[in-house]
């Protein structure tokens, strides 16, 4: 479904005058601008290595449109419980992305992340003619103790693994040549670190995939393979650096990170950090990028971030009851047609006031 038409007027003044990368990027999560010519037609604003891979290799630009539509459904998964549920609206998201805050950090890293992904994944699928499967050939053979009853087992790389080092090569092209391209400030600082965060929430964590051969289901030989995790174990693994996220602040030189606080050991490359404090997004402010929660559905007995007592802002809720339809008696039909019925469903939501 389309975007209203205020919306995409909002979408095309991001696109005309993004404030960064970023929010150029998540723009394209609509589908009104899924379309990488759309993209490429702003080349005077993007950064010179961006205008190039435009010009030269527009198929990789039409992954990163993918990989940003990947971002934003993760993001929206992540923080559906959550204040802050990661709206897409244009005229609070860009206010979102003004601030150094810790949604900021999880944006930027979730999109880094989406777009090493989908070019990588295009790699494996032989959609890309620059890249293909990983090269193995210089790596050191797997593990033969990987599991029991393998001891003596003839292993060797093959089948076809993910070139996870080109998706991330690219993803760095992009995303990080606008911040690059600027001064030297906390932001730009900031900004690099949780790209590379989101990159490495790919690549520190590939795991392996092996496949026996033999006679009578013998596992005389294995060929093993290198894959990419899947997209929403990344997106846990960012929900969990969101959470222990590090406040930092400029040093004097100008190039360094400080954590803020006592006793706190600096951040590494997988942790995300920001330098402000996150508005409540208990009530819509259109300067803070805050819908406010009001007219939230929550859970009425649960104690995280989705009961009613957190998501409401001690506000309270009122408890409605909707109808709603579904399929059901569904049918099997050969060959090969499921039918299904239509049956009206009674459900009790709790509203937040």
């Amino acid at each position: 479904m389309l975007p209203s038409s205020r919306t995409q007027l909002g979408l095309f003044f991001i696109l005309l005058c993004p404030a960064n990368i970023i929010g150029l990027w998540w723009a394209v999560g609509s589908p009104l601008v899924m379309d990488p010519n759309s993209i490429c037609r702003k080349t005077k604003r993007l950064a010179g290595k961006q205008a190039e891979l435009c010009q030269l290799e527009p198929e990789i630009v039409q992954e990163v449109a993918k990989g940003t539509k990947l971002g934003v459904r993760e993001c929206q998964y992540q923080f559906r419980f959550r204040r802050w549920n990661c709206t897409s609206h244009s005229k609070y998201f860009g206010k979102i992305l003004q601030q150094d805050i810790r949604e900021t950090a999880f944006v930027y890293a979730i999109t880094a992340a989406g777009v090493s992904h989908a070019i990588t994944q295009a790699c494996s699928m032989g959609e890309l003619l620059q890249c293909g499967c990983e090269l193995t050939r210089s790596r050191a053979p797997p593990s033969p103790t990987a599991g029991p009853g393998m001891e003596g087992t003839a292993w060797e790389w093959g089948g076809c693994g993910d070139d996870v080092q080109f998706g991330y090569e690219k993803s760095q092209q992009f995303m990080d040549a606008k911040s690059k391209k600027g001064k030297n400030d906390i932001r730009a600082l900031i900004d690099l670190h949780n790209n590379e965060a989101g990159r490495l929430a790919v690549r520190s964590y590939m795991r392996t995939e092996c496949k026996c051969h033999g006679l009578s289901g013998s596992c005389t030989l294995r060929t093993c393979w290198r894959k990419m995790p899947h997209f929403r174990e990344v997106g846990d693994r960012l929900l969990e650096r969101f959470n222990g996220a590090f406040k930092v602040m400029g040093g004097n030189d100008g190039k360094t990170l400080i954590p803020v606080g006592d006793n706190i050991k600096p951040p590494d490359k997988q942790d995300l950090i920001y330098s402000a404090d996150s508005p409540d997004f208990c009530s819509a402010n259109r300067k803070t990028g805050s819908l406010g929660t009001r007219g939230r559905v929550c859970n009425s007995t649960a104690m995280d971030t989705s009961g009613c007592d957190l998501l409401c802002c001690g506000r309270g809720h009122r408890d409605e009851t909707v109808v709603l339809e579904e399929n059901c008696l569904c049918r099997f039909h050969w060959c090969c047609v499921v039918q299904c019925r239509k049956c009206s469903v009674r459900q009790e939501l709790s509203l937040c006031i």
